[in-house]
């Protein structure tokens, strides 16, 4: 029997999430756009309410340069609007004022500032169509004996998914 070297255990896996690792290149992409913290525009939705929400969307915050003795000012938070609705959204900036500064915690946000353009929506993803029922069937025959009609259906299901795609 001949001996072999040492036999190495591998160590413990040191995987991040990816939001972790680009933690820096988010906090410093929002920070030359004035925001201090990414979250008023990761849960804009949230913070604003989803009518709000849905026709606007905070582009950047402009802090007023500090004068020395005197007490920060607030800044002012610029909204990209859809065109028709900013002069409804404009009459709701008492309404996003409260709301923003009740997240923020203080009144670090004094007025608001709007520029008309779409908005950056996510593309909506559609859902497959599901399978057709021949398919289905004639993948529930090939499947033998599952005695578990629930299960036997599901899986013809998938695999009828599957061979569509």
């Amino acid at each position: 029997m001949s001996k072999s070297g040492p036999i190495y255990k591998p160590g413990p896996i040191s995987a991040k999430p990816l939001g972790i690792l680009l933690n820096d290149v988010f906090a410093e992409a929002y920070a030359k756009q004035g925001f201090a913290a990414r979250e008023l525009v990761t849960r804009w939705a949230q913070i604003a309410g989803p009518e709000i929400a849905a026709h606007a969307e905070p582009l950047k915050m402009q802090w007023p340069r500090p004068v020395e003795g005197q007490p920060q000012e607030p800044a002012t938070l610029v909204l990209r609007v859809e065109g028709p609705m900013a002069l409804e959204i404009q009459h709701s900036a008492d309404i996003i004022l409260e709301r923003v500064n009740r997240f923020f915690g203080w009144s670090a946000v004094g007025k608001l500032a709007f520029r008309q353009a779409p908005l950056s929506r996510p593309q909506a993803r559609k859902r497959p169509a599901p399978p057709d029922a021949k398919a289905v069937a004639k993948v529930a025959e090939s499947l033998g004996d599952i005695e578990d009609e629930q299960l036997k259906t599901a899986l013809a299901k998938l695999g009828a998914a599957i061979k569509r795609n």
